[in-house]
């Protein structure tokens, strides 16, 4: 039985720098960084790192693990599984679940839930509604990651649409809110419109970034920024997907000093509305994946600081679910597994750094939601770890797809790099393709 990890002669990426170096894991923390460490005993297990980097763990503020009520699509087990094998070492799970978790009892069902289900470690987001200002006001912002409040439809039919009480809301929480903006009035006039074109069972998959439209987007977007200079509270726009958006952020200040920030998702660098074609529902998103102009504009406000965080929105269904016509085929779908993996292919492209792509899905999480000790390579801190080879192509299959629901739609994509290795809590919890399924993650806590 060990009871320290020495990985040996790893490529670490952290705080803006590649270097040399051996880490040292005892009690689960992160002991010792230096150019040699020799091993205490024969009771320290001994990782030889040559040729791989040491990341830190990745942070996903925005997933839907559907537990409770959805399960049938995924659950904390399922998708925490998949997670770990993708390098994510923590998440945030909406509120957007059966039954809603607008209440406490709600959160803690998912809390317990959590604890006996999850490889990763956990946090959740209350969801607002329209009648629940109570509960969101006796909610302690230690205990969770924040408010999670939809200002356009989605998955669970969580519609905030009452403007005194999102003004309320944001006046009297010192809850961090995050928001889903679109625009629901412009969407119901935009789908009234294809229904008359096409009939409801013909529209084609190609219309939803014209249904839920870039409009849709900004004049929602644009509102809550309002709202939240006007009040003063602390405002995160989850899953930017259009150009008109990124002038609304500023990169002006220090993420910790920001009162508004934002996000991009994986799906939304991937993918343009061209791949509707061939692709249909399984890139369907809600906000809609839309042109490539957009795309673009996305990385350069990634790469220039408007936009904080890269996350995944991983929103799993079934195949069943989304072979549909476009009204009835869900939008979301699961990316935990390969959303490293991707965004490391475009590191080999060129198209952004490694020690970027730490930054912005490892430490600005953990600074935005004000994690205590994660998000960082630094003595002290939890050992959230992760070994990747750069240099191991493989391909997503669907036998090597770990998500419940069976699918991706990044299936036959070739990727450069591969996880190797990854550690929650300095526990060494996935080795290429095993996993230690008696492990069980932490509740993360916050510095506030």
């Amino acid at each position: 039985m060990y009871n320290s990890i020495l990985i040996k002669h790893a490529s670490i990426v952290n705080e803006g720098k590649t270097f040399l170096a051996d880490v040292l894991i005892e009690d689960g923390k992160i002991s010792s960084i230096a150019e040699m460490i020799s091993p205490k005993s024969n009771k320290t297990k001994v990782i030889n790192a040559d040729g791989l980097h040491l990341l830190p763990g990745v942070i996903d503020d925005q997933v839907h693990f559907r537990d409770p009520g959805l399960t049938h699509k995924g659950d904390t087990n399922t998708e925490s599984r998949a997670a770990v094998a993708g390098g994510i070492t923590s998440y945030i799970e909406m509120p957007n679940t059966n039954p809603q978790t607008t209440t406490q009892e709600a959160l803690d069902l998912k809390f317990e839930n959590a604890r006996v289900k999850s490889l990763v470690n956990y946090s959740f987001m209350l969801g607002g509604t329209n009648d629940n200002l109570k509960e969101i006001l006796k909610t302690d912002k230690k205990r969770v990651a924040g408010l999670k409040l939809f200002l356009g439809s989605s998955t669970g039919n969580m519609l905030v649409d009452d403007e005194k009480v999102l003004e309320k809301i944001f006046s009297n929480t010192d809850l961090l809110i995050s928001v889903h903006c679109e625009d629901e009035t412009t969407i119901k006039e935009n789908t009234r419109i294809y229904i008359e074109k096409y009939g409801e069972d013909n529209i084609p998959m190609s219309a939803h970034p014209e249904i839920r439209s870039d409009k849709a987007c900004y004049i929602s977007s644009s509102k809550a920024i309002s709202l939240a200079k006007k009040t003063g509270a602390r405002l995160h726009v989850f899953h930017l997907s259009t150009k008109i958006e990124t002038a609304l952020f500023s990169n002006k200040l220090a993420l910790a000093d920001k009162k508004i920030t934002s996000e991009v998702c994986v799906h939304h660098l991937l993918f343009d509305k061209s791949q509707y074609e061939t692709k249909g529902a399984l890139i369907k998103w809600n906000p809609a994946v839309k042109s490539v102009e957009d795309r673009d504009a996305l990385w350069e406000a990634l790469l220039d600081d408007r936009i904080d965080v890269i996350a995944t929105d991983h929103a799993p269904h079934t195949l069943e679910e989304k072979n549909n016509t476009y009204l009835k085929a869900p939008s979301g779908g699961p990316m935990v597994q390969h959303a490293l993996v991707a965004m490391l292919e475009f590191y080999h492209k060129g198209k952004i750094s490694i020690e970027r792509i730490v930054e912005k899905m490892s430490h600005n999480p953990a600074i935005l939601f004000e994690i205590e000790k994660r998000g960082y390579i630094r003595e002290g801190y939890w050992a959230d770890l992760v070994l990747v080879d750069l240099s191991s192509p493989w391909t997503v299959k669907r036998e090597n797809i770990l998500y419940k629901c069976g699918w991706s739609p990044l299936e036959g994509n070739t990727f450069r790099s591969k996880v190797n290795h990854t550690f929650v809590n300095g526990h060494h919890v996935y080795k290429t393709g095993e996993f230690d399924e008696n492990y069980r993650g932490m509740r993360l806590s916050f510095d506030r």
